[in-house]
């Protein structure tokens, strides 16, 4: 079992910086997927960010390319997720969602990810 933590929200202004943790236990972040999701009031969970286990390859959202960047900590088997730049429509539930990898493959779609933290709430105000 994997559980994960995340922590780092709350209310920024437009224009401004936020960073996201999201701390695994249960197996080392070299042998999960992990990704970020978020989910606003009427709309689907959206894929923000994602890299793989070997921490090579990243992939980001459009909304937020150039914007966000993913990284990770192994000594703290940490994820993070740094928001620059940040727009009103960034407001949203951000959830933090890993799954076990054999390969260095990387996945984006929800139903991919098995094991998803608890949430935390991201306001931007204009």
């Amino acid at each position: 079992q994997v559980q994960l933590v995340e922590s780092g929200g709350g209310l920024v202004q437009a224009g401004g910086s936020l960073r996201l943790s999201c701390t695994a236990s249960g197996r080392a972040v070299t042998t999960l997927t992990m990704g970020w999701f978020r989910h606003s009031p009427g709309k689907e969970r959206e894929f923000v960010t994602v890299i793989n286990r070997s921490g090579g390859t990243t992939d980001y959202a459009d909304s937020v390319k150039g914007r966000f960047t993913i990284s990770r900590s192994l000594a703290g088997n940490t994820v993070y997720l740094q928001m620059n730049s940040l727009k009103p429509e960034d407001t949203a539930i951000y959830y933090c969602a890993a799954r076990t990898s054999l390969s260095t493959r990387y996945y984006t779609a929800p139903d991919d990810f098995d094991y998803w933290g608890q949430g935390t709430q991201v306001t931007v105000s204009s």
